[in-house]
């Protein structure tokens, strides 16, 4: 039985990459809104149902990769370790893991998605909504840690700060990478950037919500 549940969950995650790596080759090619989920599902030699299954929105397609690290953003301020702070946790997640940005892969992705996000208001609006949803679930972590009330001004802020620098630099590696930057060269100012801007919000969220 465990050999069965093993063979479908690997038939399960093939069948997933197959649809993700048909979607966005057809992205590239006609841009995002000019492919439906028709066209997908016929790339990918499968039924519309069962790219839905998947992927319950077309937006899900592109923006899988994006919810899955706020998440982790937000799971890396909710377990750090005592006497650390959320703006030192919040900063190391951002750090770890930039090697990745050196990978042919990673460059593929961010390259793709500086050439289809702009030309596509769905991808725009959907963006907007992902960041603005993980700004509130910060804030109302922030808020329950702090014993401060649901909206206060004080965690919404520090939220804001923290997820505003995030998707800046976001925007700064996709525009570097889309002007031909590479490598270890990327890696390196992107750990550049972090460590400037956290420098600067240190020294006026430095001790906010010290997990005692």
């Amino acid at each position: 039985m465990a050999v069965q549940g093993g063979l479908r969950e690997r038939k399960k995650q093939q069948t997933r990459q197959l649809i993700f790596e048909a979607a966005h080759k057809l992205f590239l090619k006609k841009g995002f809104d000019g492919v439906s989920v028709a066209e997908i599902a016929r790339a990918a030699d499968v039924s519309e149902v069962t790219v839905f299954n998947y992927f319950p929105a077309k937006e899900d397609l592109f923006y899988g990769g994006m919810v899955f690290f706020e998440e982790e953003l937000i799971e890396s301020v909710r377990s750090r370790p005592k006497g650390e702070s959320v703006l030192k946790a919040f900063r190391h997640r951002l750090l770890v893991g930039a090697d990745r940005l050196a990978t042919k892969q990673s460059t593929e992705a961010i390259s793709r998605a500086a050439q289809v996000i702009p030309a596509s208001p769905s991808l725009l609006a959907r963006e907007r909504e992902i960041a603005d949803r993980y700004t509130t679930r910060l804030a109302e972590l922030l808020a329950d840690e702090t014993g401060a009330g649901a909206g206060d001004i004080v965690a919404v802020s520090v939220a804001s700060a923290l997820m505003t620098t995030h998707r800046a630099l976001v925007s700064h590696v996709r525009g570097r990478v889309r002007g031909g930057l590479r490598g270890d060269r990327l890696v390196e100012e992107y750990r550049t950037q972090v460590r400037r801007a956290f420098a600067r919000l240190e020294r006026g969220l430095g001790d906010y919500d010290v997990k005692p």
